[in-house]
């Protein structure tokens, strides 16, 4: 199959988010004082987001909601009297600041953008997402960058994805694939919306869910072969 449009996640599919998160994290409370930042805090934090973002991917809550709404918890269930969104702000700032790639993501993204297009698809703060593709340096390979904040619906809602396919040169969705590194958002995304997907799997986790991958890949290096 030859594809000529290639639809990304960004987060841990070309940006090594957890990598950046945790450099953020430890920034931002430090920023308000806290010097102590231990491992046990992070895992806290990031199981509070992460339970967030699934309510805000199902309509639970709000992005403003969750981006200060993740600290507050975070801060008291250890005590911390600290500002939840002082936090959120400095946090949203740092994280654009502290980019890290996936091993491969800048040749994938030149060799398939030699062949068709390459757009972003991501759950993420809207200018957030556009200051770390600037720095992360893939910005030349990339044609559009459509978020939920923009759009106003998230993955995996085939809103979203008529978005997104809305912004690149017209094409068929026999002719179009996404790549992400999650199957309830990115996966059932594309398998909702009928087109392609490859499942950036690097951990080799099992499929238990109801979303099924067109491809299956456990590095970026891999991937080009079957959409070419």
């Amino acid at each position: 199959m030859s594809y000529r449009l290639f639809l990304f996640d960004l987060d841990d599919t070309l940006l090594d988010f957890k990598a950046s998160e945790q450099l953020s994290f430890v920034r931002t409370l430090q920023q308000l004082g806290h010097q102590e930042v231990t491992d046990s805090l992070f895992t806290q934090y990031q199981a509070i987001n992460t339970a967030l973002w699934r309510s805000f991917e199902t309509g639970g809550v709000t992005k403003d909601f969750l981006k200060v709404e993740r600290f507050r918890q975070t801060f008291a269930t250890n005590g911390l009297a600290l500002d939840p969104a002082a936090a959120s702000a400095l946090y949203l700032e740092s994280l654009s600041e502290t980019v890290v790639l996936i091993d491969g993501a800048q040749a994938l993204c030149a060799q398939l953008a030699a062949v068709g297009e390459v757009g972003i698809i991501t759950n993420g703060v809207d200018a957030i997402q556009q200051r770390r593709i600037a720095a992360s340096g893939l910005g030349q390979y990339i044609s559009f960058i459509a978020t939920s904040e923009a759009c106003g619906h998230a993955k995996p809602d085939s809103r979203f994805f008529d978005y997104a396919v809305g912004m690149a040169r017209p094409v068929g969705k026999a002719e179009t694939i996404i790549v992400g590194d999650r199957l309830d958002a990115d996966i059932l995304g594309a398998n909702r919306y009928g087109i392609d997907s490859c499942w950036f799997n690097p951990d080799r986790l099992p499929n238990t869910s109801e979303a099924i991958p067109t491809y299956e890949a456990a590095r970026l290096d891999a991937i080009p072969p079957a959409l070419l």
